[in-house]
């Protein structure tokens, strides 16, 4: 995913407001405190898009004996989902 310079900048400030005493290397800040917060953000999509796709049926879900949240595809529904993936 691209950002802008702008997106960039509220990144690296919302990282340094969150972690006052960091500090490190471009190599650093772009592997770590900008990926971190690119998975913490995909995350929350992914977990919004996954509750979306189980009220609709299309991924059906089943707690774990560990206690989380196990999705895989309702087989009845592939039709529907292969016209959802060819849209």
């Amino acid at each position: 995913m691209c950002s802008t310079p702008e997106q960039t900048t509220r990144e690296i400030l919302a990282y340094l407001a969150k972690n006052p005493a960091a500090q490190d290397t471009l190599e650093g800040i772009t592997e770590w405190w900008l990926l971190e917060q690119e998975i913490e953000n995909r995350a929350l999509q992914v977990e919004s898009v996954l509750a979306d796709l189980v009220a609709r049926g299309l991924v059906l879900e089943r707690k774990g004996r560990d206690a989380r949240s196990h999705y895989r595809v309702n087989r009845r529904k592939l039709r529907e989902i292969s016209s959802i993936v060819q849209h």
